[in-house]
């Protein structure tokens, strides 16, 4: 469950249901574990996915990549595309949950 400002979710469009299940329980898995070992930190997708942990290609979120990919954009467009896809679908992980998380940010939305 979701509070604080726009909790509204934006679906990802294109995506099977059987990859986006899998990402979503990807994602749920990193929430999972970063509650754990950081408590009440904040925390947004990028700390999921991005850094070092950008080569998505054998995990579920390589699809998002690779979506844009076949679909002829380059790999800045692709990547770009991917991550918000990954945000979006992230923010409706959090909204499903059945534990409570507070929401607050612009363009990069954050969660604890």
């Amino acid at each position: 469950m979701l509070q604080g400002d726009n909790i509204t979710i934006r679906k990802v469009h294109g995506v099977e249901d059987a990859d986006l299940h899998k990402i979503k329980a990807f994602l749920q898995g990193a929430v999972y574990s970063w509650c754990i070992t950081c408590k009440d930190e904040w925390f947004c997708a990028r700390d999921f996915i991005g850094g070092d942990n950008y080569y998505w290609e054998h995990y579920p979120l390589g699809g998002l990549y690779f979506r844009h990919i076949n679909a002829g954009h380059d790999h800045d467009y692709a990547f770009d595309q991917a991550a918000k896809d990954a945000g979006k679908i992230l923010k409706s992980v959090l909204k499903e949950d059945s534990r409570v998380f507070e929401t607050e940010g612009g363009y990069t939305r954050r969660y604890r």
